[in-house]
């Protein structure tokens, strides 16, 4: 039940997500001043949020990311999303890639889990996230 939850979870955020981004592209300008006002703040507070949960421990580790077994140490993959699309890339201009509705759902300039899943990862606490997202520039 709790990976339907997940599943159910997730896609609601995915359409969120798109449907943002559709306004982002299509709407006039008195919309997207409408929409920023609503959304930002949202959109900050969840960000401010789950860094929070991210935040390094005494010993520099990432407690979410972390395991029993594998200690992860910070800045974790969390934060160095943050910083490449919150800091980052505020300082280059990328190129927007169309939204995809297929499994990766969204092409991304920034790679950030190169390789396949560790056993750890796909066990460990965010074992129904799939951290993986097929990635093309």
């Amino acid at each position: 039940m709790d990976q339907v939850l997940g599943q159910v979870l997730r896609n609601a955020v995915w359409e969120r997500l798109d449907m943002l981004t559709d306004l982002a592209n299509r709407a006039d300008a008195q919309s997207l001043v409408s929409v920023a006002r609503s959304e930002l703040p949202r959109l900050t507070e969840a960000w401010r949020a789950m860094l929070k949960m991210h935040e390094p421990d005494e010993r520099g580790d990432c407690p979410t990311c972390s395991t029993r077994w594998h200690r992860c140490k910070a800045p974790c993959s969390v934060w160095q999303v943050a910083h490449e699309h919150l800091v980052a890339g505020g300082l280059a201009p990328q190129q927007q890639a169309p939204a995809s509705r297929l499994h990766g759902r969204r092409k991304s300039p920034v790679q950030v889990h190169p390789a396949a899943p560790t056993a750890a990862e796909t066990t460990g606490r965010h074992a129904l996230v799939n951290p993986r997202r097929p990635v093309t520039a």
